[in-house]
């Protein structure tokens, strides 16, 4: 079933039900934080294990600060004030409301307020935090809009929240306030640079003794075909032996004529903003091009282009 309205979503997240929701950066399969059955069938139904943790999507500042996390220091203060709403988990040591469940045995939440206005109301609705992995099955591509939900998901979903297509297009920025320094865990839209201006100070390098989080195993984010990432177009038109879709920018002058060994020239757009935007419906297209392998030409290193670099070679180690 799909609706375009919060009242009937959150009705179905406060029966236990489990519900995809929008964001801007994927769609969520949603259900209640604290209640342990519906955990249960959600990791069940996304074949997660029972040991990777799963971000709690909240309404508004405010009930961040009552008792998901058993600290609020002044950094979570500053980054939840500066990119709240926003693509920006932040995970602290857990509090008494999330069900054990919900955090994967890290003994740590992760938190996160989404930008999407429908979701918020659907959440501040159910009266309930709501734990929402990406909306298909565990290590797949995320889904950026209800038809990706329903091809992956179908009927093991209850109810599916229309917001329409993502923007951002690739998950949240996960940044850890556990340790002595402020630290990245997954990279995204929310960049280094502006986590450190937030923050006055530059964040650490070291993920030593870091907690789980989600998205970070190395291989994840995986289409069905084979992929390979390369630094440059010339590397993917070199790779003649294979029928290929090619993931680049359709606009480069080397790509007209399209080569003959490219099946399908997957376009990313000319920015790094386009290419988060469209990435997964492309990993997706690939799947149904009827090409052997599919060749992702790799944005620049910075902003968001980190993000695409790192959901490309968690694929590509998948492969």
């Amino acid at each position: 079933m799909i609706t375009h309205t919060a009242a009937v979503a959150a009705n179905a997240l406060r029966a236990g039900h489990l519900v995809a929701l929008p964001t801007e950066t994927v769609y969520g399969l949603g259900a209640d934080a604290a209640n342990p059955s519906a955990l249960a069938r959600l990791y069940a139904v996304k074949g997660r294990p029972i040991d990777h943790p799963s971000i709690v999507h909240l309404a508004d500042l405010a009930e961040a600060r009552t008792g998901w996390s058993s600290t609020w220091p002044a950094a979570a203060e500053r980054l939840a004030e500066a990119f709240w709403p926003g693509p920006l988990t932040i995970v602290l040591p857990a509090g008494t409301r999330p069900d054990p469940a919900a955090l994967g045995g890290t003994g740590t939440v992760a938190l996160r307020i989404p930008d999407c206005d429908l979701t918020r109301e659907a959440i501040r609705l159910s009266g309930a935090g709501i734990a929402a992995p990406s909306a298909n099955r565990f290590g797949r591509v995320s889904p950026t809009t209800v038809q990706h939900v329903l091809d992956d998901l179908g009927s093991d979903v209850d109810l599916i929240l229309d917001g329409g297509p993502c923007t951002v297009g690739v998950e949240s920025t996960i940044v850890d306030l556990t340790g002595a320094a402020p630290r990245i865990l997954r990279p995204g839209a929310i960049t280094a640079e502006m986590l450190e201006a937030a923050l006055g100070i530059s964040l650490s390098t070291s993920l030593e003794t870091a907690p789980r989080a989600p998205g970070t195993l190395a291989a994840h984010y995986a289409p069905r075909l084979p992929v390979v990432v390369v630094e440059s177009l010339e590397e993917a038109i070199s790779l003649t032996d294979r029928q290929i879709a090619l993931v680049a920018d359709a606009s480069d002058p080397r790509l007209s004529p399209q080569p003959p060994h490219v099946l399908a020239l997957l376009d990313t757009g000319d920015s790094a903003e386009s290419y988060a935007e469209r990435l997964y419906s492309l990993l997706r297209q690939a799947d149904t091009s009827g090409a052997d392998l599919l060749v992702a030409v790799l944005p620049p290193i910075g902003g968001v282009g980190d993000a695409i670099r790192d959901r490309l070679t968690r694929a590509a180690t998948s492969a």
